[in-house]
């Protein structure tokens, strides 16, 4: 059988590569890469909330800023292009200074404490304080903030109390849940219901200010939205603002423990794709599903069968025969045990 001789592999053009000095250090990037590139390159520590390797950065939450010599303005590092030459400054009085309000402005009104220990590393590092505005407000009560008009500014209610974001748990499908109390407006599930993962471009930021939200066109429930239920926004949010539902059941019930998890790496066998699936298993339930965020395929990206679809596995258990039969045994096991 005569061998069918293989096409050209198609190869990206080489890059020229660039100086930066980072920190007084040296680093080398190609074209095209950001100064958090070339901080990564340097093993400099750049704390991150709006930015994913796989989402198009958007400089929403500024908590990366640097300085660079010759810029009035700090830069925001994941989304600024690196140029030959250019040196930055990242741990200055003026970056810490900046970063420490950015992180104290966003906890002293949005509820962090299911950020990764990241995030929480960094809020000890840079001694972030969000206290000292004042005492949480209270939760509002549901659909509140909805009926506001983002972009007008309003009085507080108390100048004592730091104005919030709690508000009860939006609970309205069988797949996940919205806690817009955890929402710090980052944009990236709006960037993966976009041209970033799905096209479906469901949900956007409503407003401008502290009343800006995120919102379906024109404010209608989900189920009468674009949304399809990926769920690729719950695989980006950096807060928990969006969570599986079974996860939010379980940390309701106190059950969630992620030390008791394991993670189990297949393949989706739902159609011929090839998407990579990271099952989250905790007591031989599934849990949770995700996609690594560096995988060829999905980009860390799912449909709704390959994130939601866990549930037939469970189903399937309790089907097998084999499994009802154990199941019959124990249930004798028990009863005989009883009657003893």
């Amino acid at each position: 059988m005569a061998v069918r001789p293989l096409g050209a592999v198609p190869l990206e053009p080489p890059r020229r590569l660039l100086t930066v000095t980072v920190d007084g250090a040296e680093t080398r990037v190609p074209e095209g890469a950001t100064i958090l590139d070339a901080c990564r390159a340097n093993a400099v520590d750049t704390p991150t909330l709006c930015y994913a390797d796989n989402l198009t950065p958007v400089n929403a939450c500024r908590v990366c800023v640097v300085e660079v010599e010759g810029s009035r303005t700090l830069v925001p590092a994941c989304s600024r292009t690196a140029e030959d030459g250019m040196v930055v400054s990242t741990d200055t009085d003026r970056v810490r200074h900046s970063r420490t309000l950015v992180m104290e402005f966003l906890a002293s009104s949005v509820e962090m404490d299911l950020t990764n220990a990241d995030v929480h590393r960094w809020m000890a590092e840079y001694e972030v304080h969000p206290e000292r505005f004042g005492a949480q407000m209270p939760e509002l009560p549901a659909d509140e903030r909805d009926r506001r008009d983002p972009g007008h500014h309003h009085e507080p209610l108390d100048p004592t109390v730091a104005e919030g974001v709690a508000q009860p748990v939006k609970i309205d499908n069988e797949l996940y849940v919205r806690d817009y109390s955890r929402c710090i407006l980052c944009y990236k599930c709006v960037e993966a219901c976009g041209v970033d993962a799905q096209n479906t471009f469901a949900i956007a930021v409503a407003g401008r200010g502290f009343d800006a939200r995120i919102s379906t066109e024109y404010a209608v429930p989900l189920d009468e939205s674009a949304c399809v239920y990926c769920g690729n926004c719950i695989g980006v949010c950096p807060t928990g603002a969006l969570m599986f539902r079974s996860e939010h059941e379980m940390r309701e019930d106190g059950s969630w423990d992620e030390q008791q998890q394991t993670v189990t790496n297949t393949i989706c066998p739902y159609c011929g794709v090839g998407c990579e699936l990271e099952l989250h298993v905790q007591d031989n339930e599934i849990v949770k599903v995700t996609s690594p965020w560096d995988h060829s395929v999905t980009n860390g990206h799912l449909c709704i069968k390959g994130r939601f679809g866990f549930a037939y596995v469970q189903s399937r258990r309790e089907d097998d025969p084999t499994r009802r039969r154990a199941g019959a045994r124990d249930r004798r096991g028990s009863s005989e045990s009883a009657s003893d």
